[in-house]
């Protein structure tokens, strides 16, 4: 009997079997970066779960036979902001966070989508859309600021399940005296001296937020696919407005028939986010940690759920990422579909985690089918990325602690052996094992090696 996807649908709040417009072609589109600053891990669980979403969909409907477009908005207003806090050129800006931002997401062992268009180069489809909703009479023009006016709409705020009198301006909505309605939101804006502008109907100008995300999915997904992604934080109002945009000028019943989103990850239960400073950057990650660490920490929870990031996540992901490379294989078969039924549960990861913990046990007792299992599992889901002598490598450099220093620590231990000193020596392991370093007692020496 064929297995079914199901994934959670926030459009209607419900989880809901996941049917294709078109098996022949799934199209997904999934909100990317806006390049003002390098990624935190707040970034970066988007673009492991759908990533994984990815996958999954090859998987179930055939490699060729999905579209998955993530975008990059490198033209914003605290793009511009931030290229002025660091007198730099906004290019200069944009092109070296698209770059830091590429080279985290292959630490991440990402795949590649199948595009990745940029804001600035869809000025023309922008523009297309917002003179249909002028003359639909959903937007307007005032003092060469073009607006969309959200009482035009009468499903606004079905995504969020927020009624327009109950919202209010402020947070990540514009406030202008311009507007007919407070929570009107601008399509077109005039540039200020030296900032990016382009020719349009109404002056040289640039865009606004949301309408980038609908040009550049109506050009390469149509006016209707199948999914759209993001984090919890664009339901409102960036997915919001895009709904209501691209229904208007197109006029059609649905713009994306799944709505997917992942929830934040935390830090001491506070969200994490650039505004608060209290965010870890994937750089900095990087010296320490090997990537796969890091993404099976992200995978650890459910990405509808909160994930508080700290460093006793971290380790007890290295740790049980130790354990599973005990049984790494060089070669790989395709799971089957059986062994990954977890995901297809609205991408279940902590119950895929555990099934993957029962073959490592069966593995640890020899069982050569379960450590098959496991290698085509965590290859899959993008685990097992590079071999163990590549995986070693790095966690050797990645030791906080220097051979000599290890040397220093087994030589103070051995000397509290002799002095019957057993807490001291104990205390001196238990420092070591928390560096990642492992003992072996031998008749007259202690051996040692990285965990």
């Amino acid at each position: 009997m064929r297995n079914d996807l199901f994934f959670y649908n926030t459009l209607n709040k419900v989880k809901e079997k996941f049917t294709p417009l078109d098996e022949k072609q799934i199209k997904m589109y999934v909100c990317g970066p806006t390049v003002y600053d390098d990624p935190h891990i707040g970034n970066a669980r988007p673009l492991v779960v759908f990533d994984l979403l990815f996958r999954l969909l090859k998987k179930k409907f055939g490699n060729n036979k999905v579209t998955y477009v993530r975008n990059i908005t490198d033209i914003d207003d605290k793009i511009i902001d931030r290229a002025n806090e660091l007198n730099i050129p906004i290019d200069d800006l944009t092109q070296r966070v698209t770059k830091n931002f590429l080279a985290d997401c292959k630490y991440l062992n990402c795949l590649d989508p199948s595009l990745q268009p940029k804001a600035t180069e869809h000025i023309k489809e922008m523009i297309s859309i917002i003179e249909k909703l002028i003359n639909k009479n959903f937007a307007y023009e005032k003092e060469k600021h073009v607006y969309f006016a959200v009482d035009k709409f009468s499903d606004y705020g079905k995504l969020s399940n927020k009624k327009i009198d109950e919202l209010s301006s402020g947070a990540r909505i514009e406030v202008s005296e311009l507007k007919k309605n407070p929570l009107d939101f601008v399509l077109w804006k005039p540039s200020k001296n030296k900032e990016p502008s382009w020719d349009s109907p109404w002056g040289k100008g640039r865009p606004g937020w949301h309408i980038e995300c609908s040009a550049m999915s109506e050009k390469y997904l149509g006016k209707n696919f199948d999914i759209h992604g993001g984090g919890l934080d664009l339901i409102f109002p960036h997915h919001e407005n895009e709904i209501a945009q691209s229904q208007c000028a197109n006029n059609i019943k649905f713009f994306s028939k799944f709505w997917m989103h992942n929830g934040f990850v935390t830090i001491k239960d506070k969200k994490m986010a650039k505004s608060e400073g209290n965010f870890i950057s994937i750089n900095q990650l990087k010296k320490k940690y090997n990537g796969q660490v890091v993404r099976l920490a992200l995978l650890s929870s459910h990405y509808r759920q909160p994930l508080n990031w700290s460093d006793d996540l971290l380790n007890n992901s290295k740790n049980i990422l130790d354990s599973w490379y005990a049984h790494y294989e060089i070669d790989f078969d395709e799971p089957k579909e059986d062994e990954i039924l977890s995901l297809y549960d609205d991408l279940n990861t902590p119950d895929l985690i555990s099934k993957i913990h029962d073959f490592a046990k069966k593995a640890n007792k020899g069982d050569s089918n379960s450590k098959k299992k496991l290698n085509s599992v965590l290859k899959f889901i993008g685990l097992f990325s590079e071999d163990l002598k590549k995986y070693l490598v790095f966690k050797e450099s990645s030791s906080t602690i220097s051979k000599e220093e290890v040397e220093e620590l087994i030589q103070k231990r051995n000397l509290a052996r002799k002095n019957n000193d057993f807490k001291k020596a104990d205390q001196i392991r238990k420092k070591l094992e928390s560096k990642g370093i492992e003992l072996k007692d031998l008749k007259e020496t202690t051996s040692w090696h990285y965990k």
